[in-house]
């Protein structure tokens, strides 16, 4: 598979405020131990966007960055199995940072499956 296919540019990232908001009065969330997601189906037509959540509660900025670039590097391992017209925002609890790449992959994955938003 070619490098670009597995890319994941900021097109494909929420990163406005009204879009987390958006996300958070409209869409569903499922709660996890270590990380919290939240969907919401937009329209079938776009591909799939995903937004990234890491307050100061969760730590210092080297744990919290930690804590995204790992996120953010499980949902490009997984975009081709998410399905289109979704936004996914994934919001990290203080536990993330404890937590194994691993572990956060396993939570993620189970979290999706329950939002239904990854393809069969």
């Amino acid at each position: 598979m070619t490098q670009q296919r597995f890319a994941f540019p900021k097109s494909r990232r929420l990163t406005r405020s009204d879009e987390f908001e958006n996300v958070k009065e409209n869409g569903r969330a499922e709660h996890g131990r270590f990380i919290l997601v939240s969907v919401l189906k937009t329209d079938d037509n776009v591909p799939f966007r995903a937004g990234f959540i890491t307050s100061r509660a969760v730590g210092s900025a080297v744990k919290r960055n930690r804590v995204r670039r790992r996120l953010r590097e499980i949902v490009r391992k997984h975009q081709l199995e998410i399905v289109r017209g979704i936004w996914v925002v994934t919001i990290a609890r203080r536990s993330a940072t404890t937590a194994t790449h691993q572990q956060l992959e396993a939570e993620w994955l189970r979290l999706a499956n329950r939002a239904s938003i990854l393809a069969a």
